[in-house]
């Protein structure tokens, strides 16, 4: 059994235990229900929550594929309807709200989650300009993180990933980490739509690449023409790309050294979280591509994860001159849903200065 399996299983009885009285004040905000029946849709909600998700890791079928995208969605909106009860008990102990302003209330959320579903699932390009001393002319990177292909983002995302990397003006593209969600099992030709893409495309694993197994997930790339640096690194033009792996079973301080830096080249490395940033831009690296954080995702997790994360998303520059660059990814883990945050693919134009 999976680690993720494992991991969802655990949760899924206190994942029940807060929907029970969740949908239970909802239900007593506008006239209450038998606990009979609220028992029967929680005993679904809770077996929706992981039993599709056994049949996806043998086989995806479009059935499983919708019924965890159910999932997804319903644990969104009881995010959004648990604020709006701790709103409506905070106001109600001053004054008295009509049913109708209630009403309203709890209609935000659906309303909301069109907005939200309409976001995570609009592809669009953000620039960033990095300048660097030592580049020997302009080159134009696509960085993407975190696709989470899987049940709630299928073939699909992999398609729009290839249409607008093919009307970019880039030379390069970098995938850090995450490209598989690790919920749903990776066939061979998954990812074929990307083996058309009009540049070189590079990976380094990131943790929910291993979930469902690492190997099917580099087969799948290699099969589509995607150079994987797992732990290794390559030269193109100007550039020493250093790809470093990362997964939660090997979370220390990577032991690197500087015979991974070539000093007459721009050296960048590609790492999925934001982390150590200090120790590789003072070994010599002059970029550091990331995702792993989605920038939070959706409101109100955007500022938790300002909080969590030093580098939540974005582009920083240090008194080195060094760069990193966190990217908000492409995909969305768990819930298909965005506020705040771009599904984003982002053109980092690479600046020669003096």
């Amino acid at each position: 059994m999976s680690s993720r399996i494992n991991k969802v299983m655990f949760i899924t009885p206190f994942y029940m235990l807060f929907e029970f009285f969740l949908l239970k004040y909802i239900f007593l905000l506008v006239g209450g229900i038998e606990d009979g029946y609220l028992l029967i849709l929680t005993l679904f909600i809770g077996l929706n929550h992981f039993v599709p998700m056994f049949f996806e890791l043998k086989k995806s079928r479009a059935l499983t594929r919708f019924l965890m995208a159910v999932d997804g969605l319903w644990m969104w909106a009881s995010v959004m309807f648990f604020i709006d009860i701790v709103i409506i008990y905070i106001v109600g102990r001053f004054i008295t709200l009509p049913i109708e302003v209630i009403f309203i209330l709890l209609a935000i959320v659906p309303v909301l989650g069109i907005y939200n579903y309409w976001k995570a699932h609009n592809l669009v390009v953000n620039e960033k300009t990095l300048e660097l001393t030592n580049l020997k002319r302009d080159i134009n990177i696509a960085h993407l993180s975190d696709v989470h292909f899987g049940p709630i983002r299928h073939k699909k995302i992999i398609s729009d990933i290839h249409d607008k990397l093919n009307d970019l003006d880039c030379e390069l593209a970098i995938i850090s980490g995450d490209l598989a969600d690790g919920s749903s099992v990776v066939e061979e030709d998954d990812l074929m739509a990307l083996k058309d893409v009009k540049m070189p495309v590079l990976f380094t694993p990131g943790n929910h690449d291993f979930y469902h197994g690492i190997e099917s997930v580099i087969n799948a790339c290699k099969k589509a023409g995607i150079t994987v640096l797992d732990n290794q690194s390559m030269q193109y033009e100007c550039l020493n790309i250093h790809g470093q792996t990362f997964s939660f079973d090997d979370r220390d301080e990577p032991e690197l050294d500087e015979s991974v830096i070539m000093d007459d080249m721009v050296n960048i490395i590609i790492y999925h979280p934001p982390y150590f940033w200090e120790k590789f831009s003072s070994l010599g690296f002059d970029v550091q591509l990331s995702g792993h954080t989605h920038g939070g995702q959706f409101y109100p997790v955007v500022w938790i994860g300002d909080l969590i994360f030093k580098y939540n998303k974005g582009l920083f520059k240090n008194d080195l001159g060094k760069y990193i660059h966190v990217t908000t990814g492409v995909g969305s883990m768990g819930t298909p849903m965005r506020w705040g945050t771009d599904s984003e693919i982002v053109v980092l134009r690479l600046k020669k200065v003096q």
